[in-house]
């Protein structure tokens, strides 16, 4: 079937100049917002489509003061809302404070070929309103891993390649760590760490101690631990301790697009953001063989229109670009924009959360921890380093806290009155949780496509998810599990229990691929600098672009690659004269 040009447009004339930018950006969250930030900065007027609502800081943080009791639910959600909402309720941090943070599942439809729990916030902010904010560098071992150990694509990039632009980052976001000297987690730009508690800094030393290369240290976490003049040049404070980031930070003591980046663009007078705009597709012009606009849906009145620009950038989340791009079909490009290869969609992953465990720790009693700390130690990968050391390929991340639960579970007794009172004032004995966060292969069969026959309100097709677990996804779990509890028997833990939780592949909200960087067009999209290899005016610089999951958290990776995309789009265009 001969596809439709979509570069027959419906706005010419006057009404075209009107809706005509520099740039686009399509999404708002934690690389959209970074590639506005560093567009506007750079002198280019910016548009950014959100497919949601207007959030804005402070104003809309409906629950971010209210006590339990405040809440209709104490927290909970309503029966009858856990029934509607089967998937959107499972996501880590969901709950009556934080829901309007969060979808609602039948707003938002997709096909599950396999099991695939798709976690989706769609407001101005997107998820960097809700997300984890662990920010681990990359090392090398993550970027040389997929070619060194003979498992996947090799990046067309390395650690050096990125470095400067995780300190970029880094030192605008404001990251708290240590520099610990760990070839395996590279240091970065740190504000003072989160303190480890007691019993965590046993286990710090009890590890290295019986195994010589396996290195706990403090959270790197994207908390304003001490402020810099450059996050108060922001209007952000300092990080207050309350752990209740997922209701939005009235300090701004947590990094998000709302915060920070995006109010930063908008005082350079270049940025404009219009909320309540579902991306149709990427207009393509054959003549001038390349991208000149976006075709959108207004939410609230289902007009399409278009806007026009010289560079785009696609940061709607992995998924989302995906769809987009997949659905941007025209004479030229009928399987997708860039999509010579045939690949787009394909090769997506995410990364494995299914394992943890946890166990007692003796003694300590007297002592206990004053704040909540909003970071949470890190375990740095030791598998597959230098050489391949496992029947499996890849490493995982574990993160670990101890902590002591209200009151001692073993206490009997009558659960009322002033006894029972008394005793929920004394807190139980310590105990460690630690949970896995592990590589996947990105395989060609795991992989997002478009409905043929299902479409969604405005008439785009829904997105198939056919994405599962393999072979190397289980023999991955099962090695955390043997080796989490041999580390927490080795630490002096007692009452140790190992868990698999068997969860579907989304459930970690790092999902990636579809949209892969690589050094030939025959086997990826994008190049080195996260351009469509034949598009190039077009970037995809979330979590479509990877080549690899890698075991470390991604986001700080996606705003890396953001801002080192975002300032090639402009030399580029500078050269151009355009």
């Amino acid at each position: 079937m001969m596809q439709k040009d979509t570069a027959n447009f419906n706005i010419n004339g006057p009404a075209r100049a009107g809706h005509t930018y520099d740039a686009i950006v399509i999404g708002s969250g934690i690389s959209g917002g970074w590639a506005a930030k560093e567009l506007c900065e750079q002198g280019l007027r910016t548009l950014v489509l959100e497919r949601g609502r207007n959030v804005e800081h402070l104003k809309d943080y409906p629950t971010a003061d209210k006590a339990p009791w405040e809440l209709e639910h104490r927290g909970r959600m309503t029966a009858d809302f856990l029934q509607e909402n089967p998937l959107i309720s499972k996501a880590a941090g969901f709950g009556e404070d934080t829901a309007h943070f969060f979808i609602q599942d039948k707003d938002h439809p997709y096909v599950q070929e396999k099991p695939f729990d798709w976690i989706r916030g769609y407001q101005v902010g997107g998820k960097s309103l809700t997300w984890g904010r662990a920010c681990q560098r990359w090392s090398d071992f993550e970027f040389s891993g997929p070619v060194r150990l003979g498992y996947g694509l090799d990046w067309p990039i390395r650690y050096a390649d990125v470095a400067p632009w995780y300190a970029h980052v880094e030192k605008f976001i404001g990251v708290c760590g240590n520099n610990d000297g760990i070839e395996a987690m590279p240091d970065g730009e740190f504000l003072p760490p989160f303190d480890l508690n007691c019993v965590e800094q046993a286990l710090q030393k009890r590890f290295l101690e019986h195994y010589g290369n396996r290195y706990l240290v403090q959270g790197r976490w994207a908390h304003l631990s001490q402020p810099q003049d450059i996050h108060l040049q922001q209007g952000r404070g300092r990080c207050l301790s309350r752990n209740l980031c997922m209701r939005g930070c009235p300090y701004g003591g947590y990094f998000s697009s709302v915060s920070s980046t995006l109010p930063w663009a908008a005082k350079t007078g270049n940025l404009t953001i219009r909320p309540f705009s579902v991306v149709h597709s990427l207009i393509y012009d054959e003549a001038k063989g390349k991208a000149t606009g976006v075709r959108v849906i207004d939410t609230n009145t289902n007009e399409a229109t278009e806007y026009f620009a010289k560079t785009i950038f696609v940061n709607a989340s992995a998924l989302n670009s995906n769809l987009i791009l997949l659905h941007s079909t025209s004479n030229r490009f009928p399987n997708g924009l860039g999509n010579d290869s045939g690949l787009l969609g394909k090769h997506v992953g995410f990364h494995i959360y299914r394992g943890s465990a946890n166990a007692a720790m003796e003694g300590y009693e007297d002592k206990y921890y004053f704040v909540r700390n909003p970071t949470e130690p890190i375990l740095a990968n030791f598998r597959n380093l230098h050489e391949q050391d496992t029947d499996f390929v890849g490493g995982y991340t574990t993160f670990l806290s101890a902590y002591r639960p209200r009151a001692n579970p073993e206490t009997t007794g009558p659960t009322i009155g002033a006894a029972y009172k008394e005793q929920l004032t004394q807190p139980g004995t310590w105990r460690v949780n630690m949970y896995m966060q592990g590589e996947t292969i990105l395989k060609e069969s795991n992989h997002v496509r478009l409905s043929p026959d299902q479409k969604d309100q405005w008439g785009i097709p829904l997105l198939v998810t056919s994405v599962g677990y393999d072979a190397n996804d289980e023999k991955m779990v099962q090695d955390f599990l043997t080796q989490s509890r041999e580390m927490l028997e080795k630490a002096g833990c007692t009452d140790i229990h190992t868990y698999d939780n068997k969860q579907a592949p989304g459930l970690d909200i790092h999902e990636m691929g579809g949209v892969r960087m690589g050094k030939d067009p025959a086997n990826s999209l994008l190049n080195e600098w996260n351009q469509l290899h034949h598009c190039k005016n077009v970037f995809v610089t979330d979590g479509a672009c990877m080549t690899s999951t890698g075991n470390q958290s991604p986001s700080i990776l996606y705003m890396a690659l953001t801002a080192r995309a975002a300032t090639h789009a402009v030399s580029e265009l500078r050269k151009q004269n355009l």
